[in-house]
């Protein structure tokens, strides 16, 4: 076992195995590492742990120091040296008429060397360039070309799912991506679907590949003739994730059926003839439902403070709830439905028979069910106490519609302003009421 820290460099998402030699290094301490390049200004990114032997890659290199204050405004001078080259560069490549776009450039810690990253369509004669940019910043000048891939990571940005590109945050190294990928996980072949911001295959292709290659040994393939619980047929379409299969019966071709893949028995894999295959008598059993999980009835409440009431006996219309629908259909407008009851009604009221009109006494007003004193009201005289009346017999109601009825209360009206005390004339409605009398005063004799 060897005692290391893991390190990651600026703008990479790999980590180095370097040798503390004895230091204790805290996660997120800045290093300085000794490379075949050179000192480097290095981030830790695990503390001190101990790793095989094996998964070391001899010989180690050690860790110079950490970072001192002198070596932080270094690295934030490299920094801006970077930006005024990139500008510079750009205008050099201008001048000599190259056909490369420049990407990105670093500079060592030490600041004798600059890398300047560039893409283009073919090779790039860059001689001239080279000593254009050594006479101006007199240090060590490489021009490396890279891929589309390689500039997506170093720039960076957001994939089509929103999040920021896997290069550049945590992939160390490119996966090989192929379009057989795309096949095997029936994606679509539209090269702009399956493509990243690179322009290449996404990288996300390879993370599900080996499950769909373990589903696809236990599944069987498009068009293979195979036996179900309700018949032979072919299948017309496979399903990875649910391991289901689409089978078109040769009973019902137009309506394709859904199969668990232990439901189905696959009688030849792939294209071709049915000629010569035996189709044994015994269909395949069913795949067992799951047994169902006792379900317990959520319940709820609509205000604080009260016992909630469950679900089921909202549904099967629980005299609790009940109540609370009813009213609440007391307070609710009815219903603007052409014919139907309104809603939330218990029950539908009988409709009463229209009842004849009585008939008047000769000479005297029509008799009237006794009604008990309201609340607060003086019995009549002669009385010792209020009317006690076990039973009230409703009046018939008349019909908005009965005109003649109007026109002769209006008739008894028009009589009682004119003639005062006088009976109503004959023929029209009931007679007025007699004044009240004024009480009299203590005063008054």
């Amino acid at each position: 076992m060897a005692e290391v820290i893991s390190v990651r460099f600026r703008g990479g998402a790999k980590n180095y195995y370097f040798d503390p030699r004895g230091l204790q290094v805290e996660p997120g301490t800045y290093v300085v590492v000794e490379t075949a390049q050179g000192m480097e200004y290095a981030r830790c990114v695990e503390a001190n742990h101990e790793v095989p032997d094996q998964s070391v890659v001899q010989p180690l290199r050690a860790v110079v120091r950490i970072a001192t204050e002198n070596d932080h405004k270094a690295a934030a001078y490299n920094r801006k040296r970077e930006k005024e080259a990139l500008g510079i560069c750009e205008k050099k490549i201008a001048a000599h008429n190259l056909e490369m776009k420049l990407v990105n450039v670093e500079c060592n810690f030490e600041g004798n060397k600059i890398i300047f990253f560039f893409t283009a369509e073919g090779r790039v004669d860059f001689r001239e360039l080279v000593k254009d940019l050594a006479s101006v910043f007199r240090a060590r000048i490489e021009l490396r070309q890279i891929g589309v891939r390689d500039e997506a990571k170093m720039l960076g940005g957001l994939g089509i799912c929103g999040r920021p590109l896997c290069c550049s945050q945590f992939l160390d190294e490119f996966i090989p991506v192929s379009i057989k990928m795309a096949k095997t996980q029936n994606l679509s072949l539209n090269p702009t679907k399956i493509s990243g911001t690179c322009g290449r295959l996404m990288c996300c292709l390879k993370y599900e590949q080996a499950a769909y290659e373990d589903a696809s040994k236990r599944m069987p393939k498009n068009e293979s003739f195979v036996d179900t619980p309700d018949g032979i047929g072919n299948v017309s379409g496979v399903d990875f994730l649910r391991e289901q299969v689409q089978v078109r019966l040769d009973s019902a071709p137009e309506s394709p059926k859904r199969y668990k893949a232990s439901e189905i028995r696959v009688l030849r894999s792939g294209k071709g003839s049915r000629e010569g295959i035996e189709i044994p008598a015994e269909r395949p059993p069913r795949a067992p439902a799951p047994e169902a999980e006792e379900a317990q009835p959520a319940r709820f409440s609509r205000r604080p403070g009260r016992d909630p009431i469950p679900v089921s006996s909202v549904l099967a219309g629980d005299s609790r709830s009940g109540g609370e629908e009813e009213r609440r259909s007391r307070r609710r407008p009815n219903s603007r439905g052409k014919g139907g009851p309104k809603p939330c009604q218990a029950a539908e009221k009988p409709q009463t028979p229209r009842q004849e009109k009585p008939q008047r006494p000769e000479g005297g007003r029509p008799q009237r069910a006794e009604r008990p004193p309201a609340r607060g009201e003086k019995p009549p005289r002669g009385e010792k106490g209020p009317v006690r009346v076990d039973k009230v017999e409703k009046l018939p109601v008349r019909a908005a519609t009965d005109t003649t009825a109007e026109k002769k209360a209006a008739a008894d009206r028009a009589a009682r302003q004119q003639g005062g005390g006088q009976e109503a004339k004959p023929g029209g409605g009931s007679p007025h009421r007699r004044p009240r009398r004024r009480p009299r005063g203590k005063g008054e004799g």
